[in-house]
Order: structure tokens, then C-alpha cells, then sequence
């Protein structure tokens, strides 16, 4: 199977990458390089990968990267709400016309299947007394959200000759070749071990969490089941690890026992939000393999080992 992964220099793409050359698939990678390649050193000569240096909101270069190719993976975006606060007119135009461009040749070149990736950020503020599944209605409380929930309405309205599948991932943590330190765990954990203090801002509030492992994981499960998989959504992740802040901060003080914390209270925040997984283990049989205590291990590791030093190199930040 010959796979296209667009975004597959980040943080998650890099992982799955890894994932589908060790599965034997040929991987073909389409990416701007918005945080440099280095991530796709280790893999770059090897026989089975490919790389093509384009942007999604070109649609020649979507033309040129889709040529050929059995499936797709469509990853590339401006993820996050402070990337998207940043470059709100670049984040419209690459998540909903970059995406466009995607589904459209896809479907002009009768791709057998497209993973469109989405977020649990698509629900807003919700009900914490219950777990959010994929039935309920979307709330979205931010430009980046906005965009997810545009492209599925997109996928589910007028989309009806595609085999897609859509996965809403709950928030990722862990280490990948493209590191980031601005997801809630990873960062957590970094302030905590090399500053020994952190401030953490409405911590009664709930997210879920998954480790890019599990993810790539995910993904790759999906790959491997295109007719049960064709115009589903699955959430991605373990209904058991939904935490709010303060208990992501209580784990890590087992492994940073010294660092001092301070809470700053929020009456409000525009994302609060427990969700279910259960769908996509039903249906699919798919099972985490990592915690979030499994993730703060890992990244205290690589801080301690000083594998990184350079914290505060924007690299590490979309």
C-alpha cells in the first residue's frame, strides 16, 4: 500500500511514518517544513519513502503529491489555538482550502481511502457530569476547532463518492522526532523538571489525553479496515485518561517530588470537556497501550538525560 501522509514532518506525522515504513508500506510525505525536516532524517533514505516539498493550499502541488498513491493520511494543519490566534487568515486557508484541495483530487483520482484527522477540541464546553460522544452536537470555541468541524460538515454533507474516515483526537502528549512542548503534558512536565515551578491556569478543568503512539496506532488500524471504516468517525484515545490539570500536575510531582506549583483559578474556560472512547473500541477492537503517567515518564527521561536543552527554541512550538 503506498500511503500518503500530508504534515508528516510533525509531531504526529513523524511517528506514523516510522509506523507504516516498519508495517512494510510505501510512504510518500507531503509537508511546507513550517518547523524544519529533521524529523525525517532517520527515515530518508530508506528505499520505501518518498518526500515531496509543497503546501496543501497549492493545488498543483496537492496534484503532484497525490499522483500514484493508494491512500491518504491528511495531518497537515495549523493545529492549536495559539497558532491559529496567531495567523488566523493563514490557519483558514490552510485548514479549509488546503483541505479542500485534498478531498477534492482524492476524489478526482478515486483514492481508496482518505483519513481525514480531526480534534475533541471540536466539543467545546460540554457537559463534564457525562462523556462526550460522537453523537452529540459539535461545540467549537475556537478558530482552529472552527475549521475541524467546517471540513467534517464538509466531508459528511457533499462527500458521498470518498471512502473517508474521520478521527478526533483527544489531546496528544509523548515524544516524537518533531518534539513539541506546548501540548499540556509534555509542557507540564518540561517547566516542572528544568524550572522546578509551574503556574497552571483553571485547573478544575477536563480534557482527555492520548499518546502519539496510540495515535499512529489508531491510525493504522483504520488503514487496515477500509470497508468497516468507510463514513465513520471514532474519538481516539481511553475514556479512563481524561484528566483535569490539577490531576496531570499531581502525577508528575511523583516524578518532580521538588517542584512548586501555583494555581491560578478560573471561573470560566471556553474548553472543558470528558469524552468517550468507546466507539472505536466496540467497533474496532482498538486498545491504548500508554498512560498519561507513561508519557511524563518519558519525557522526564529526555529532560533528565538532556537528550533536549534548548526549551525555549520555538521548534518545539507550533
Amino acid at each position: 500500500m503506498k500511503i500518503l501522509i500530508t504534515g508528516g514532518a510533525g509531531f504526529i506525522g513523524s511517528v506514523l511514518v516510522r509506523e507504516c515504513l516498519l508495517n512494510g508500506d510505501s510512504v510518500r510525505v507531503f509537508d511546507n517544513l513550517m518547523y524544519t525536516g529533521s524529523s525525517l532524517l532517520p527515515y530518508y533514505n530508506a528505499s520505501n519513502f518518498e518526500f515531496v516539498h509543497g503546501d496543501i493550499t497549492d493545488r498543483r502541488q496537492c496534484q503532484r503529491a497525490i499522483d500514484g498513491v493508494d491512500v491518504i493520511v491528511h495531518l497537515a494543519a495549523i493545529v492549536g489555538d495559539p497558532a491559529s490566534k496567531k495567523a488566523p487568515e493563514l490557519t483558514q486557508e490552510t485548514n479549509l482550502t488546503g483541505s479542500q484541495n485534498i478531498i477534492s483530487i482524492a476524489q478526482e483520482k478515486q483514492i481508496k481511502k482518505l483519513i481525514f484527522v480531526s480534534t475533541c477540541s471540536n466539543y467545546g464546553k460540554s457537559d463534564v457530569s457525562t462523556f462526550a460522544d460522537e453523537a452529540i452536537p459539535l461545540n467549537p470555541v475556537s478558530l482552529y476547532a472552527n475549521t475541524k468541524v467546517d471540513i467534517e460538515r464538509y466531508l459528511t454533507q457533499h462527500v458521498v463518492d470518498l471512502n473517508w474516515t474521520i478521527l478526533r483526537f483527544a489531546t496528544v502528549y509523548g515524544v516524537s522526532p518533531r518534539m513539541r512542548f506546548d501540548l499540556t503534558v509534555n509542557d507540564f512536565t518540561m517547566q516542572m523538571a528544568t524550572k522546578g515551578k509551574l503556574m497552571v491556569y483553571g485547573e478544575q478543568f477536563w480534557r482527555p489525553y492520548v499518546h502519539v503512539k496510540d495515535v499512529a496506532h489508531a491510525i493504522r488500524l483504520v488503514l487496515s479496515k477500509f470497508n468497516e471504516t468507510r463514513h465513520e468517525i471514532y474519538n481516539v484515545g481511553n475514556t479512563s485518561q481524561n484528566f483535569r490539570k490539577v490531576e496531570i500536575v499531581r502525577l508528575i510531582q511523583k516524578f518532580v517530588p521538588s517542584a512548586t506549583i501555583e494555581f491560578v483559578h478560573r471561573e470560566e474556560d471556553p474548553r472543558d470537556y470528558r469524552v468517550s472512547f468507546e466507539k472505536i473500541k466496540d467497533e474496532l477492537g482498538f486498545q491504548t497501550s500508554f498512560t498519561v503517567k507513561d508519557g511524563i515518564r518519558e519525557v522526564n527521561s529526555l529532560v533528565k538525560n538532556e537528550i533536549i536543552t534548548d526549551f525555549e527554541s520555538p521548534v518545539y512550538y507550533n
